[in-house]
This record gives structure tokens, C-alpha cells and sequence, in this order.
């Protein structure tokens, strides 16, 4: 299947999708914020530039959009068009990461991953749940986790 779109008006699109501020990072910011938690944002001193830094803990979060991160839930679906192109890109993504959070684990960095599932769509944690399971990681002071639509899982 073609693209819909000519090569110039697919560039543009792509330019626009955001890489900070975006939903799910402004949803977890708010919560946090309620939370009392202090922090910062998009620290690019840190390997993979964390979404949110919390130094009173030592810890980083990452908010991981689950098409561009592959995660295994029903927000990836691979695509139609130009499949290998998107699944090497996207793979690229995933080892990234990988090697991001092993360098922030080395730092003495403990690394949360809140994958967008568990902040939107249909099966999100509603604020409540959502709050609850991140701010046990943080204070808990544990090894890194993620934390999807089914609960927080360790890495």
C-alpha cells in the first residue's frame, strides 16, 4: 500500500510530532506536581535526555510513546507501509534505550519507564492507581521498573 501523503507533506507531518511537552509527559508532570515531588525535565547532561529527573531519589523517568518504543500492547501495531523502514527505526529505538538506561543504571541513576498505555487510551490507570504505583517507586528506592496497563514490572 502507497503512502496517502507525497514525500514533502509526510516530512512535514513527522516534523510535527512533538519530542517534549507532549500529553503523557503533562499528565505525569501534573502528577508528580500533586504528588509534591520536585524535579526537572529533559536533563541532556543524562544519557537518553530523561523525560523527568528526581534527584532527591536519584531516580529518572521516561514517558515511552509505545508505537515509537515497541511496546507489546494494543497502542503498537505495525505498520502497513514501508514496514521495514519502520520496524528497522523503530528496533533502532529499542536498543537505544537499552543502552541508555544501562548507562544511567552505571551513573547510580535508577530508571522508571511509564509507557504511554498506562497514561492514555482505553486501558489507562486513572490518576489514583497512576500516583500511587510511581510514587511507591520513587520512595521505595528499588531497581528500575516499568510501569504499563497491568502494573509496574521490574527491568
Amino acid at each position: 500500500m502507497a503512502d496517502v501523503h507525497d514525500k514533502a507533506t509526510r516530512s512535514k507531518n513527522m516534523r510535527a510530532i512533538a519530542t517534549r511537552d507532549t500529553a503523557i509527559e503533562k499528565r505525569l508532570a501534573s502528577l508528580l506536581t500533586e504528588q509534591g515531588v520536585s524535579f526537572r525535565v529533559q536533563d541532556a547532561a543524562l544519557p537518553g535526555r530523561p523525560d523527568f529527573v528526581v534527584d532527591e531519589y536519584q531516580c529518572v523517568i521516561f514517558t515511552h510513546g509505545c508505537f515509537w518504543h515497541r511496546h507489546t500492547c494494543y497502542l503498537f501495531k505495525t505498520p502497513a507501509t514501508r514496514t521495514d523502514f519502520w520496524l528497522d527505526k523503530i528496533g533502532k529505538n529499542v536498543v537505544r534505550d537499552e543502552r541508555d538506561r544501562e548507562k544511567l543504571q552505571v551513573l547510580g541513576w535508577r530508571v522508571l519507564i511509564v509507557w504511554e498505555c498506562a497514561l492514555r487510551g482505553r486501558e489507562k490507570l486513572d490518576n489514583e492507581a497512576l500516583s500511587e504505583r510511581v510514587i511507591e517507586w520513587i520512595c521505595g528506592g528499588g531497581a528500575s521498573a516499568q510501569i504499563d496497563t497491568q502494573g509496574i514490572h521490574l527491568l
